[in-house]
Parts: structure tokens; C-alpha cells; sequence
């Protein structure tokens, strides 16, 4: 079990500047609101640098509040069942453009990349409503990579501020057409071209927190079930979802979703996508979730970027979350917030073996993204011929079949050069 060790500092020399330069910057912004003449939101809390809570990620097998196990996925793992990396691997490779009537087509097809939420979200995706978007944005970064296909794939930001989970969980609810209407029509797309979203949501003033049998996260958790199904009915095509869970809420002035809401989130989208590991292995549907099943009734669901850290003590990856990364309100991000969600999207897609194959401009079989398909691929390749197990996962398997063979080599030999 890997944990992150807790530690705060009340009266040490670096403590104290941390929260005089907090409190400099908050009253500077009182002072611009109140010469500004316009109406303040209370002041984020500098000083809620900590809430002592592990990120599900770094508490592995461990337990929060002696109950819920921690990971992303079940088991206390951060990656995937095999069957299910494998379920998911193979809708990555499946995502092909397609026509505005879902035709497959390299020649006028598209990939349509869609977020689903709330107004961090939107601020996260796009930061603005654009076009254009914020350069901060993940659409914004996405859109001036190199490395991402500008060819076949559109983002599209389809999440709006003050939507929340239960305005997404039926596919009668508005915002579908809303995003039909507004967001693809004008683009020249339709909802038959769409075959990955980015989920993040939430609810606005949770009262109660685990381990309450009522516990927002639980109802969130299936709240997001819902919205998988509607997804699925409003995009037939999409294969994969991807869900994120909120940043950190420590420094938060207001009841909108303070912590611990914020970080019990993520046991909402982490019990979500163990449902549907569970219902792919035959079990029937839990209390409240519905059908899962990828495919039939939802796209496979994964986890995007796990964006959850406390406060100022760091993550296993370095990760933290400092008050100027959090507008006035502490809960929504400021652009130092924004660019930071954007910059953990972009390797994420970049990065994932459900992902790469759509979401890059280099070709399947350039191993090494070098730009070109040679003989330090195939070395590669040879280097890691036969199965691929758990739990390193290969991400040599060009045909993503579970094994590294014949077929591999005939497809790196087909796109040298």
C-alpha cells in the first residue's frame, strides 16, 4: 500500500509566509471588488492548505474511514481487470471518422471528442466558451499540439456552467439538444459522429458525506451510470468515456461543493466504473445503477485524470493544489487552475492505451513517436513479442488483440516510413 504522508506546518517560518502572502493577495481582491463596485463572493480560505485526506490513487488497498477501499480501480489497483483494459483497448482501436450518418469514412469523416458537465469543467476544457478557446484550455493546448491528430478529430466543449449531474442522466434532459443545437450543428457535426466524451460532474450543496448510506458520492456514483446510458442513446457510436472527479475544494468560501464533497467524489466515479467491471463479468445490476453493459447500454467506462490532490502536501506524483490555482471562491479554477487540469488532460490522452491511437497524429506503429516507422520500432516490437499481461500492460499490441505476434509486425511493416 503506498500512502501520502500528511504534514502541515502551523508555526513554522515557511507557514507563516505561505498564509501572509494568502492573505495579501485575498485582500488585494477585496479591495479591486469593492472599487470596483460590484458584489464580492466570499473570500477563499488561504488557509485550508490540508484536509488530512489520502487521494484515492496514492491509498491503494488501504481504507478511507475503515470502509472504502482505495484506487481507482477495484482491488485497490490504479489500473484496469484485464478484461476490462482489454474491453476498452479494443473500442479505442475501433474509433474510426465517420460521416455526419455515422458512415465510416477516412475521406470528410470525423472523431468527435465531447465534455459532459458542469462549469469547472467547461472552464477546464475550454475556459471561455470559444472559439477560440483559452490557450490555458485543454482545447486550447490540444489545439496548438503537434503531437494531437488535427485531421479526422473535433473537440468539442458540450459542458456548461450550472449543469449539473441530474441535467445529464436522462437523454430526454436539455442539455443533449442544447449540445446538438448549439454545439455540433453549427460545427457541421452531428450526434452520430460522436465516439468519446470526457465526463466530470457534480451536485451543487451535498449535505451529506460517507460513509452515510446517503452519502452524495453514492448518489453521484449512479447519477453518472445514468449519464453513461444516455450517452449512449444520444451517441451511438461512442465507445469510450472517460470520468474525472473534482480538484481540490479546501479552500472553498462557499456550500456550493466544499471538501469533503470534492474528494469523495472520486469513490462516486470509482464505484461507477466498478459497477460495470461487474456487470462485463456477469453480475447483475447493482441497487440504483441499471444496466452497464459496454456497448449495449453504455460506452466502456475509464477513468480520464484522476485531478484530486490535498491542498499543499504533495501527491505521489508531485501533484498539489495552492489557493492562487483556485479563483475567489475556492472551487472554481483560476487560470493557473485551468492550465493545470489541461496540461494533466493532455498527457492523459496523449499517453493512454485507449486513447493514443485516435487522439495522436503519429502513426500506430511509430513506437518511439519519432515521427517515422523504422527499425528502432521493430526492435521495439521483437523486444516484446508474445502475451501481453497484467499488469504491465503492452502498448506494443498494434491490433490490440492481447498479444504481441505475426499480425503486429504486418501492420508496423505496412506504415514504414
Amino acid at each position: 500500500m503506498t500512502t501520502s504522508t500528511k504534514t502541515q506546518f502551523p508555526f513554522d517560518r515557511d507557514s507563516r509566509a505561505l498564509r501572509s502572502r494568502c492573505r495579501t493577495r485575498v485582500a488585494l481582491l477585496a479591495m479591486i471588488v469593492c472599487f470596483g463596485g460590484a458584489m464580492a463572493a466570499p473570500l477563499a480560505d488561504c488557509d485550508e492548505i490540508s484536509v488530512n485526506r489520502t487521494p484515492i490513487n496514492d491509498l491503494g488497498a488501504g481504507l478511507y474511514l475503515g470502509q472504502f477501499q482505495g484506487g481507482l480501480y477495484p482491488g485497490g489497483l490504479n489500473v484496469p481487470p484485464l478484461a476490462h483494459h482489454n474491453l476498452a483497448r479494443q473500442n479505442g482501436v475501433a474509433i474510426q471518422p465517420r460521416l455526419t450518418n455515422g458512415t465510416i469514412a477516412l475521406a470528410g469523416g470525423k472523431i468527435v471528442m465531447l465534455s459532459i458537465g458542469m462549469s469547472n469543467t467547461t472552464q477546464e476544457f475550454c475556459s471561455g466558451g470559444g472559439p477560440p478557446c483559452s490557450p490555458s484550455s485543454f482545447m486550447g493546448k490540444a489545439e496548438a499540439s503537434t503531437d494531437v491528430d488535427h485531421t479526422w478529430l473535433t473537440i468539442v466543449d458540450g459542458a456548461a456552467g450550472g449543469q449539473s449531474a441530474a441535467t445529464w442522466d436522462d437523454a430526454a434532459d436539455p442539455n443533449y439538444n442544447r449540445v446538438r443545437d448549439m454545439e455540433l450543428a453549427p460545427k457541421g457535426l452531428t450526434e452520430a459522429q460522436v465516439q468519446v466524451v470526457w465526463i466530470k460532474v457534480a451536485n451543487p450543496g451535498p449535505t451529506v458525506a460517507l460513509p452515510a448510506a446517503g452519502a452524495d458520492a453514492h448518489t453521484l456514483s449512479k447519477q453518472i451510470a445514468g449519464i453513461s446510458r444516455a450517452v449512449k442513446t444520444r451517441y451511438p457510436n461512442c465507445r469510450l468515456a472517460f470520468v474525472s472527479s473534482r480538484i481540490y475544494a479546501g479552500y472553498a468560501s462557499t456550500q456550493l461543493n466544499p471538501e469533503p464533497y470534492a474528494f469523495e467524489s472520486g469513490f462516486g466515479v470509482k464505484w461507477a466504473i466498478a459497477e460495470q467491471i461487474s456487470q462485463q463479468s456477469g453480475s447483475a445490476p447493482s441497487d440504483g445503477f441499471g444496466p452497464l453493459l459496454a456497448g449495449t447500454d453504455a460506452p466502456v467506462l475509464v477513468w480520464g485524470p484522476y485531478l484530486w490532490a490535498d491542498g499543499l502536501t504533495p501527491r505521489s506524483d508531485g501533484l498539489i493544489w495552492e489557493c492562487t490555482d483556485l479563483n475567489a471562491d475556492g472551487t472554481h479554477p483560476s487560470m493557473s487552475g485551468v492550465a493545470k487540469v489541461a496540461d494533466m488532460l493532455m498527457a492523459h490522452f496523449l499517453s493512454s492505451p485507449y486513447a493514443r491511437v485516435w487522439f495522436r497524429a503519429v502513426k500506430p506503429a511509430d513506437i518511439d513517436s519519432n515521427g517515422v516507422v523504422d527499425g528502432a520500432d521493430l526492435a521495439v516490437l521483437l523486444g516484446s513479442w508474445g502475451p501481453c499481461g497484467q499488469p504491465q500492460f503492452c502498448e506494443i499490441d498494434l491490433d490490440w488483440d492481447g498479444v504481441v505476434n505475426g499480425a503486429d509486425l504486418a501492420i508496423l511493416l505496412g506504415q514504414w516510413g
